[in-house]
């Protein structure tokens, strides 16, 4: 089975738009890490396409604070702005969907679902040590996670635990559709990032997503081009704050 995972959408509707159109036909099932609002002017958009195309949806630390203004202390002034503001603009059916997303981890197959880390559902996996701490309270061989916005992981081999991320350092990136493959070794565990469709904070601005082929036994992560230009004109006229737009031009 060819399985679509994507996380971070934050209510980018042309981005959703794009990986949407680059996977059609491509996959058996498609899974969402979580933060389907928030930042973003579409929320009722992508979460009536989420609610759709995925039979499987964990919460995010956004989803809870948009839906409940649940946690919205602890976020800064821009994203408590946005988080007010989606949950005034979303539908009672959308507010309804996402107060009843359940939190991770949740397994589906083989490997195992969140949003921040296996052991906190807001925590930023970033460093190795922490990656560590995971890998050592669970028993998966697999774990998908978002949160940070950054496409990658951590690998648990020979005892060691390495970090890696698909951006190349000092790239210039282009406007293309392009992948990278990581084929899943036997003898390894790993904690992977599918990345941010909607707000990318590794430097790329194209939207992320993965596929994981289980049959092949292997994850192809993918970055698409979008239409970046409409994503900014719609946070400005919904009266967002503007650094919510010139961001997604920078991938930061």
């Amino acid at each position: 089975m060819r399985v679509l995972i994507y996380s971070d959408v934050h209510a980018n509707w042309q981005a959703l738009e794009a990986m949407a159109a680059a996977v059609e036909g491509r996959c058996e099932v498609s899974l969402c890490l979580g933060d389907v609002v928030g930042y973003g002017a579409n929320p009722n958009q992508a979460s009536d396409w989420v609610r759709a195309h995925s039979p499987v949806v964990i919460r995010g630390n956004h989803d809870r604070a948009c839906a409940l203004l649940d946690g919205i202390q602890w976020f800064n002034p821009v994203a408590a702005t946005a988080a007010r503001w989606t949950h005034a603009n979303l539908t009672p059916e959308n507010a309804a969907w996402l107060q009843a997303l359940s939190a991770g981890p949740l397994p589906f197959h083989d490997f195992s679902l969140v949003h921040g880390s296996p052991l906190d559902e807001d925590e930023y996996l970033i460093e190795p040590a922490q990656a560590a701490g995971a890998f050592a309270a669970t028993t998966a061989a697999l774990h998908w996670f978002g949160h940070t916005h950054l496409q990658g992981g951590f690998t648990l081999a020979d005892d060691q635990v390495s970090a890696w991320t698909t951006v190349p350092p000092d790239a210039a990136l282009s406007a293309r559709h392009e992948s990278v493959a990581l084929p899943l070794r036997p003898d390894a565990r790993y904690l992977l990032n599918p990345g941010s469709v909607g707000q990318p904070r590794d430097g790329d601005w194209r939207a992320a997503f993965a596929i994981l082929d289980e049959q092949a036994g292997q994850v192809e992560f993918h970055r698409v081009p979008y239409d970046v230009a409409t994503a900014q004109a719609r946070i400005l006229e919904a009266g967002l704050p503007p650094r919510l737009a010139e961001r997604l031009a920078k991938g930061k």
